[in-house]
């Protein structure tokens, strides 16, 4: 009897409706407590800065704008433009950035099989960089005046992802090897062309207004067009991949893999890299170029909730909003009144995990 029970045991652990439902509760339950972190984040966000403001108010300003409740107010103008006009937009785009950049990390990294893939890998962040220090340094207006900035960003990251994938299609197939090889080489020209502007340039502050753009500000959040373009490209891009999540787990394993499922590689890739571009675009035209979230997320996430890109990204989306907002609550409070650069605080969060990833990886491998 026990022989027969020793012998069930590891059948019953190993049955897989028992694993999947498992798997199924256990992303649930991180799905619902990352939402409710993200809720508890976003509060604290417009509640720290460089003057704390207290929940109660912050609960007031809020309730008057979104509900009318209550109908009047109470507080002065200059606290609820603070609060609404500055700290309310600041910690949506933070929340819409992070979890733009983790999800295209994850697609990254499932589509070249690399876990070292991250945003930065096709070059669009470089492409961005140029175009808004060509703005900034150049005094170029595109003719829409305050937003030329984003625009020429945008106008930026375009192209280097057009470029990036003119490289990689050479021979008529793009592949991850060609896709990583055409994202560092253009990564690289485009560093040294914005590194050249910057050079030329005899603007002094115009240059300091390019670095402190190159290493990622939130100051441009505000509500309107640029919010509400971010928010429904960054929505758009977790839905379109959640959906996508089956062809992308098999595009992970292998393009072998993918093609005996009925799925053409090259089609995909090309859709996932077109895709990614256009959201890297807009998030980097918004808030500057901001390292480490496609890359330390992505893996916060798979350890979380498993492999499967279905569960991934919808955590890794909740995951990098909630990374960013409190990055850039220290960014605004460790050297208040004066504020760092949140691409500081992400790098210095990210390198250590970097270290520890490469660390574990020179392991298993010696294994």
């Amino acid at each position: 009897m026990a022989v027969e029970e020793a012998v069930r045991a590891p059948q019953s652990i190993a049955d897989p409706a028992t694993l999947a439902r498992r798997t199924t509760w256990r992303a649930r339950a991180w799905l619902l407590g990352l939402s409710l972190a993200m809720l508890l984040s976003l509060v604290a966000g417009v509640s720290l800065g460089a003057v704390a403001i207290p929940l109660v108010d912050v609960a007031r300003v809020i309730g008057h704008h979104l509900f009318l409740v209550p109908e009047q107010r109470t507080w002065s103008a200059p606290r609820d433009s603070i609060i609404w006009d500055v700290r309310v937009t600041r910690a949506l785009l933070a929340m819409f950035v992070g979890a733009g950049l983790a999800v295209c990390g994850v697609a990254l990294q499932g589509m070249v099989r690399n876990m070292l893939a991250d945003p930065f890998l096709l070059g669009v962040n470089s492409g961005a960089s140029t175009g808004a220090a060509a703005a900034i340094l150049f005094g170029i207006s595109l003719g829409i005046g305050e937003h030329a900035l984003p625009a020429s960003a945008f106008a930026g990251a375009l192209a280097a992802s057009l470029l990036v994938y003119a490289i990689a299609r050479s021979g008529g197939r793009v592949t991850s090897v060609r896709l990583l090889l055409a994202g560092v080489t253009v990564g690289y020209a485009l560093q040294a062309t914005t590194s050249f502007l910057i050079f030329a340039s005899d603007s002094a502050e115009g240059a300091r207004s390019v670095m402190f753009w190159l290493l990622g500000s939130l100051a441009l959040a505000e509500w309107g067009a640029p919010l509400a373009v971010v928010a429904i490209v960054v929505l758009a891009t977790v839905a379109l991949l959640t959906l996508g999540g089956r062809q992308l787990d098999a595009l992970a394993i292998g393009d072998e893999t993918a093609l005996t499922l009925g799925i053409a590689p090259e089609k995909l890739r090309t859709a996932l890299l077109v895709l990614v571009a256009l959201c890297i675009g807009v998030l980097v035209a918004a808030s500057g170029s901001i390292g480490f979230v496609g890359l330390v997320v992505p893996h916060l996430a798979r350890r979380a909730v498993g492999s499967a890109h279905v569960r991934v990204i919808p955590v890794a989306a909740l995951m990098g909003g909630i990374l960013l907002v409190w990055a850039d609550v220290a960014a605004r409070t460790l050297l208040a009144p004066q504020e760092i650069p949140i691409g500081i605080i992400t790098s210095l969060i990210g390198a250590p995990f970097l270290l520890v990833l490469v660390r574990r990886l020179h392991v298993s491998s010696a294994a």
